[in-house]
This record gives structure tokens, C-alpha cells and sequence, in this order.
């Protein structure tokens, strides 16, 4: 289903990770974030191998809502939903395979 990761705004949060039908992988990250720019061609690789299951990153500059709402204090920030309800989420860069670990998907 997913080969890419798609950049979302606040106000599609709500359809995009919140309705989805399968479990989302959110990317909490920013543009001026060192680590963040590290894990972001990870998730990419990730996406690319996992189906059913999509990935969006959530800029949290521009969406600072979310991010205060999901108690995002530190980026990245990688968080899996599933049925809109925050199942785990992890902090710092983290290779593809170990992010497959953390959230289930190896």
C-alpha cells in the first residue's frame, strides 16, 4: 500500500492518521532538526518494504496542535496509531530496522 511518505498538515491529521483504516507510522520532525533529517530517509526505506500500513510526517513547526496534543517535547518523535488511538512511539533517529522492531513490522 505505502512506497512513499507523505507530508501532512494539522488539518488533515484528523483524516489522514486518525481515520485511517491501517495502522499510521507518524514522522513528528523539523525542517532546523539534525536527527531528524538522519531518520526521515529511514522511514522512507521502511515505507518502501512494509505494506498495509501508511507513513505520513507531521512537520511540527506548522502543526504545533498535534504536536502538543501527542506530547511530541523532543524530534524526532516516530509514533504508530492504529484505529486513531496512540498505540507507541519512540524518540531520536532510529534505523529502518530497528523502527520495523519498535513498531511490530520486521
Amino acid at each position: 500500500m505505502s512506497a512513499s511518505v507523505k507530508d501532512i498538515q494539522e488539518s488533515e491529521f484528523g483524516s489522514e492518521v486518525l481515520g485511517a483504516t491501517v495502522p499510521v507510522i507518524v514522522d513528528f520532525w523539523a525542517p532546523w532538526c539534525g536527527p531528524c533529517k538522519m531518520v526521515g530517509p529511514e522511514i522512507e526505506k521502511l515505507a518502501a518494504r512494509t505494506n498495509d500500513v501508511k507513513f505520513v510526517k507531521v512537520n511540527v513547526d506548522e502543526s504545533r496542535e498535534v504536536a502538543i496534543q501527542y506530547g511530541v517535547m523532543s524530534i524526532p518523535t516516530i509514533a504508530k496509531f492504529e484505529h486513531g488511538t496512540l498505540v507507541s512511539q519512540v524518540v531520536g533517529a532510529r534505523s529502518a530496522d530497528a523502527l520495523a522492531r519498535e513498531f511490530g513490522l520486521a
